[in-house]
C-alpha cells in the first residue's frame, strides 16, 4: 500500500524558504563568474532566514536574510542582490565587524559600508554595475584627495567633521546590509573569536589567489587587491603585540596536570583517595625583554606618543604578558638617541607615564636606535631581547642590515613599503585607536 500513502504536500512558506535558497546559490554563481578569486570567501556564509530584517545582515558566520525581500528584489531588480550579497562578504574580509573598537558605531558603521560601496564601485562587474549618483561621485573624489587611502578608518576620520544632517544623506546613500548581528566591543566571546580567524585564514588566501593570477588582473580588481593589502593591519594591536612575546618557562603549579604516581599510590594506600600533586612549571608566553623605541621627530604628535604608551601598557598588564622578572626599555629618538629609560614591573611603568615627556624635535633617522639596542646587546646589558617595536611616521632612514632580534614599525600613516625592510614586521595603526582609549576616559569624566 505504499504507493497509495500520500506525500507531504509542500506548504507556501516551505516553497518560499526553498526558492529563496535557490536564488541566493544563484546570485553567488554569478558573482563566482566575475570575481573567481573569492569563490572560497563567496561559499562561506551560511544562509539563514530573518524575517525580522530587510536586507542581508552577517555576523561573520551566517548570512541572515528576509525570504519576502529575497524574492520580491529577485524579480523585480536582480542586481541589487548580486551588490548587497558581496557587500557583506567584503564587510568580512575587509574585518569590519571586529576592527571598530571603541568608534562611535553608527559612524564606524556608514564608514565601512562607504569603503565596501567605493570597492564594488571600482571593480565595476556586470554583475554589481550600477550609474553613479552624484553625491557618491563627490564623496568618492573627496576622498581620493586625501591620499591617505581609502579604508574604513580613513573614511571614519573623513566622517568626523561632518554634520549630523549630512551624515543622515550619506547613511541614505550608501546603506545596503544590516549591521545588528555585528559583534559589539563588549560581547565578544568564542564564537565570534572563530569566526574572525576563519576570515583572517580567508583574507590570506584571497590575497594569495589574487596575486598569483599576475597578469591576469584585470583593471577595475586592483582597487580590491589594494583594500586586501591595506587590510592586512586589521589585527589588533593587542593581537600583534603578542607576536613579540618570549616563550620561557615560568614556576608555578599547574592546575591542567599532575603526578599520576601519586595519584595511583593514593588509590593503593586508601582505596578511594587518590594524592594529587600538581606538576610545578609550565611553558607561557611572556614578554621578559622588550624595547620600545618612539620617533620624537616634529612630524610625530607627542599625544599620540603617550597615548600609544599608555595603550601598550594596559594591553601588557590585562593580558598578563609580564614575567616576574621582566625589563622593558623605552627609547625616545629623532635623528639620535635622547631618552633610555628601563622599568621592570607595571609599577614603575605607570610611574613612567606619570611623569613622561617627549624629547626631540629633529629629523627621524632609524639607524641610531637600533645602533644603541646593538650595543647595549654587546655589553650584555640586555640579555634575552623578545623583540623591538618602532612607533613612528614611517619617514625616516632604514638599518640596511638585518638586526639580530625580531623588529617590527608600527606605521601612523600610509608608508612607502617598498623603503621598509622586508625582515621587518610592519603595522598601520590608525589614530582613532592610539587616541580611543583617552577619549573613552575623558568621557567618563
Amino acid at each position: 500500500m505504499e504507493q497509495f500513502r500520500s506525500k507531504h504536500k509542500q506548504t507556501q512558506s516551505e516553497w518560499e524558504a526553498e526558492m529563496s535558497k535557490k536564488v541566493l546559490e544563484f546570485v553567488r554563481s554569478e558573482l563566482y563568474m566575475d570575481l573567481r578569486f573569492l569563490d572560497i570567501a563567496l561559499g562561506t556564509l551560511v544562509y539563514r532566514a530573518d524575517e525580522n530584517i530587510r536586507s542581508f545582515a552577517t555576523d561573520g558566520t551566517y548570512l541572515y536574510f528576509s525570504t519576502e525581500q529575497v524574492l520580491r528584489v529577485f524579480q523585480g531588480n536582480p542586481k541589487y542582490l548580486d551588490r548587497a550579497y558581496l557587500h557583506s562578504v567584503l564587510h568580512c574580509i575587509f574585518f569590519h565587524l571586529w576592527i571598530g573598537g571603541k568608534r562611535d558605531r553608527e559612524k564606524w558603521n556608514l564608514a565601512c559600508d562607504i569603503a565596501v560601496e567605493y570597492t564594488i564601485d571600482q571593480m565595476d562587474k556586470p554583475s554589481t554595475r550600477r550609474i553613479l549618483s552624484w553625491q557618491r561621485q563627490t564623496v568618492y573624489e573627496e576622498l581620493k584627495q586625501l591620499k591617505s587611502g581609502i579604508s574604513a578608518a580613513v573614511i571614519y576620520r573623513y566622517l568626523s567633521g561632518r554634520k549630523p544632517a549630512e551624515l543622515i544623506a550619506l547613511q541614505k546613500e550608501f546603506y545596503t546590509d544590516d549591521h545588528r548581528y555585528w559583534p559589539k566591543e563588549e560581547q565578544k566571546n568564542a564564537a565570534n573569536e572563530d569566526a574572525r580567524k576563519q576570515w583572517d585564514k580567508i583574507a590570506r588566501q584571497t590575497r594569495m589567489e589574487k596575486e598569483s593570477r599576475g597578469d591576469e588582473t584585470e583593471d577595475g580588481e586592483e582597487i580590491l587587491a589594494v583594500q586586501l593589502k591595506a587590510e592586512k593591519s586589521r589585527q589588533s594591536y593587542a593581537d600583534f603585540l603578542r607576536k613579540f612575546s618570549v616563550l620561557r618557562e615560568e614556576l608555578h603549579a599547574d592546575p591542567d596536570e599532575f603526578d599520576l604516581n601519586y595519584y595511583t599510590y593514593g588509590l593503593r594506600l586508601y582505596g578511594n583517595m587518590p594524592l594529587i600533586e600538581p606538576v610545578e612549571s609550565r611553558e607561557v608566553k611572556k614578554i621578559q625583554e622588550f624595547v620600545i623605541v618612539v620617533d620624537t621627530s616634529y612630524s610625530t604628535s607627542g599625544e599620540l606618543i603617550h597615548n600609544f604608551l599608555k595603550e601598550t601598557y594596559t594591553i601588557l598588564t590585562e593580558q598578563n604578558s609580564f614575567f616576574a622578572k621582566s625589563r622593558i626599555r623605552i627609547i625616545q629618538c629623532d635623528d639620535q638617541v635622547r631618552m633610555d629609560e628601563e622599568v621592570k614591573n607595571s609599577r614603575e611603568l605607570e610611574q613612567l607615564l606619570n611623569r613622561f615627556t617627549v624629547i626631540g624635535g629633529g629629523g627621524t633617522d632609524f639607524r641610531p636606535a637600533f645602533a644603541y639596542v646593538n650595543e647595549l646587546l654587546e655589553q650584555g646589558v640586555l640579555k634575552n631581547l623578545g623583540g623591538l617595536l618602532y612607533f613612528t611616521d614611517g619617514k625616516g632612514i632604514y638599518p640596511k642590515k638585518r638586526p639580530e632580534y625580531k623588529t617590527a614599525f608600527l606605521f601612523l600613516d600610509d608608508y612607502d613599503e617598498s623603503a621598509v625592510p622586508p625582515w621587518a614586521m610592519r603595522l598601520r595603526v590608525e589614530q582613532e585607536d592610539i587616541l580611543a582609549e583617552e577619549t573613552r576616559r575623558n568621557h567618563e569624566h
